[in-house]
C-alpha cells in the first residue's frame, strides 16, 4: 500500500500553529484536538513540527520558563522527515522506527498535505496481516 492510499482513510486535516504562538497554546490546541503532534508555521511557510516529545524537551531545557512565555519555534523539532504519497507504507514504517519518531508529514509540491502517525501505519500492516491470516486460512482448509 502506498501513502496516498493511507491518507484518502482518514482525516486530511493538518493542524498547525504559528511558529511566535506560545507553547502553552500549542499544548492546548493539541489537547483539544485530541492529538500529540502539530505542524510549525512561518506564515505561509512550513518550519517544524511540534510534538509531545518537544513539550517534555521544552520543559527540561527552559527550566524556570512558563509555557506561556516560550515561542514554538524555541521549542519545535526543525530537522523534518516527510512522505510522500508514492511511497510504501512498509517503507514509510522502516524510517520511522530507524529515525524514533511518531508522526510524519505528507507532502506534495512542497507543500505538508497530511500528517500519519505510527499508529496509522501499525493499523494499516495489523489490517493487512490479518486479511492475509484469513485468506491463508481458508485456503488450507478449503473453504
Amino acid at each position: 500500500m502506498k501513502v496516498k492510499g493511507l491518507l484518502e482513510t482518514k482525516s486530511k486535516e493538518v493542524v498547525s500553529v504559528n511558529a511566535g504562538d506560545s507553547v502553552e497554546n500549542a499544548i492546548r490546541l493539541m489537547h483539544g484536538k485530541k492529538i500529540s503532534a502539530v505542524m510549525v508555521n512561518d506564515g505561509d511557510r512550513t518550519i517544524g513540527i511540534f510534538t509531545e516529545r518537544d513539550v517534555v524537551r521544552c520543559y527540561i531545557s527552559k527550566e524556570g520558563k512558563r509555557f506561556g512565555e516560550i515561542p514554538v519555534k524555541d521549542a519545535m523539532t526543525t530537522n523534518l522527515i516527510v512522505a510522500e504519497q508514492d511511497d510504501d507504507i512498509s517503507d514509510i514504517m522502516s524510517v520511522m522506527i530507524e529515525k524514533n519518531i511518531r508522526h510524519l508529514p505528507v507532502i506534495e509540491k512542497g507543500k505538508v498535505i497530511g500528517m500519519l502517525s505510527i499508529r496509522d501505519i501499525i493499523q494499516t500492516q495489523v489490517g493487512k496481516l490479518t486479511s492475509e491470516i484469513h485468506y491463508l486460512r481458508d485456503y488450507i482448509t478449503g473453504y
